[in-house]
């Protein structure tokens, strides 16, 4: 009897265990649903119609690699300006955002909670701000003409004798997309990294002082970033990502794409314009995937280092 008695919870057990993983699933269920139709099922259409000339008319034709090659050996523009501009761009906005939001984050901690709101709020915006206005207001401050704030201050100065075309100039265009991705670069990882700040454990930085922790900075090199590694790697992605993927700004501050001289052309400025100006759907998806390979490269990159004890 005392055999059955067990073997029938044993059974009843099981049985609880299964119902809660189908529970489980049901919960993940519209979000896999979600995730499917927005991010998996787009990657496929795009790799497979990569190897394909597909011009929204007619029916696409497989190529095969003939995209890849042609964007390696004959497209001079992507090889020329388009990938040492998206570099160049992404090395300096990627890691730069990543440690502003970090150091912003770790100052907002020290205040008292009223003020830390309302300056993570202030911070938070410009990440909220929509493409169009953000422009409107560089535009304001980089206007190449005497009514421009920055060429009006140079001028009263005595820096400039006469104003510069600040947002159609190869020279300062690539400068001024970098300091408004900067200046915009609080996104959702910085949320991140000031919630995980805020979260950590007390008595450790108490246990820290009795050790001989002495000030803020050793606190924050061997407490705060050893302790809250899951959000400094959210945040890292989140850079990386946003950094590769945000090409509008060269587009709405200059007013064209193509950018001028090419001096602004990112990734996703020259899949917009082979994929909804030239209509080259094919060629366009072909250097849809290759940005989502370089994403993928650099996304590893961070993870092994912000992984590495």
């Amino acid at each position: 009897m005392a055999a059955a008695a067990t073997k029938k919870r044993g059974s009843n057990s099981i049985a609880k265990r299964e119902s809660r993983n189908w529970s489980a699933y049901g919960f993940l269920a519209p979000y896999l649903l979600l995730f499917s139709i927005f991010i998996i099922i787009p990657i496929v259409i795009a790799i497979g119609l990569s190897f394909t000339s597909f011009d929204t008319i007619q029916a696409p034709t497989f190529k095969g690699f003939l995209n890849y090659v042609n964007l390696i050996t004959q497209d001079e523009i992507f090889m020329q300006y388009v990938l040492p501009n998206t570099v160049k761009y992404a090395l300096i906005v990627g890691p730069g955002g990543y440690v502003l939001a970090f150091l912003v984050a770790w100052a907002l901690s020290q205040l008292t909670s009223v003020p830390r709101t309302i300056l993570a709020i202030i911070f938070y915006s410009p990440s909220m701000t929509g493409a169009v206005a953000m422009a409107v207001v560089w535009k304001i401050l980089f206007s190449g003409d005497q009514m421009g704030l920055i060429n009006n201050w140079l001028m009263n100065l005595g820096v400039i004798d006469e104003p510069i075309i600040w947002l159609t100039s190869a020279t300062y265009l690539l400068p001024i997309m970098i300091i408004v991705a900067l200046w915009s670069s609080m996104g959702v990882g910085f949320l991140a990294m000031l919630a995980g700040i805020l979260n950590a454990d007390e008595e450790l930085y108490e246990a820290a002082a009795i050790d001989g922790v002495k000030n803020r900075f050793q606190e924050m090199i061997y407490i705060t970033i050893p302790t809250m590694k899951p959000q400094m790697l959210f945040g890292a992605v989140m850079a990386i990502v946003n950094a590769f993927q945000n090409g509008a700004i060269g587009v709405q501050l200059s007013g064209a794409n193509p950018t001028p001289g090419y001096a602004g052309q990112l990734i996703v400025n020259h899949i917009e314009d082979y994929g909804f100006i030239r209509y080259e759907m094919g060629y366009a998806a072909a250097v849809s995937v290759v940005l989502l390979l370089i994403v993928m490269v650099f996304s590893k990159v961070f993870g092994r280092l912000l992984k590495d004890d």
